[in-house]
């Protein structure tokens, strides 16, 4: 809990009791001034309430990006090891699929590069 959250809300009930002495005093100075100090201190405890909300965020985001450090190398293996499986059930579909795509990479790479259309002069 942020400390802003904390001041604030002391702020806020000091606020309204001193908004309710003004009340039965009569004294719309006193009743003011709690007004003032009430809004100060519910504006303080939403600034800490959005720091705490902000801070919990970091936390998560920073908790997923370890996780996923932590389990890449165990994914990478796992996938290495089933493209192995496969390959080493049907050898023949992996090589075609390979030539295929080493086929298509090739057209992409010799294709002559893209001129902009030729503008008309009169």
């Amino acid at each position: 809990m942020d400390t802003d959250r904390i001041v604030g809300a002391a702020k806020d009930y000091a606020g309204k009791a001193e908004s309710a002495i003004g009340d039965m005093a009569g004294d719309s100075k006193t009743q003011a001034s709690g007004k003032a100090r009430e809004a100060a201190g519910t504006v303080q405890n939403l600034y800490g309430q959005a720091k705490d909300a902000v801070r919990d965020a970091t936390d998560t985001a920073a908790s997923y990006a370890k996780d996923a450090y932590e389990n890449s190398g165990d994914t990478f293996r796992d996938g290495s090891k089933a493209i192995a499986q496969k390959v080493q059930d049907n050898p023949l579909g992996a090589l075609l699929v390979a030539g295929g795509i080493g086929f298509a990479l090739a057209l992409l790479m010799a294709r002559p590069a893209r001129r902009p259309p030729q503008r008309w002069r009169y």
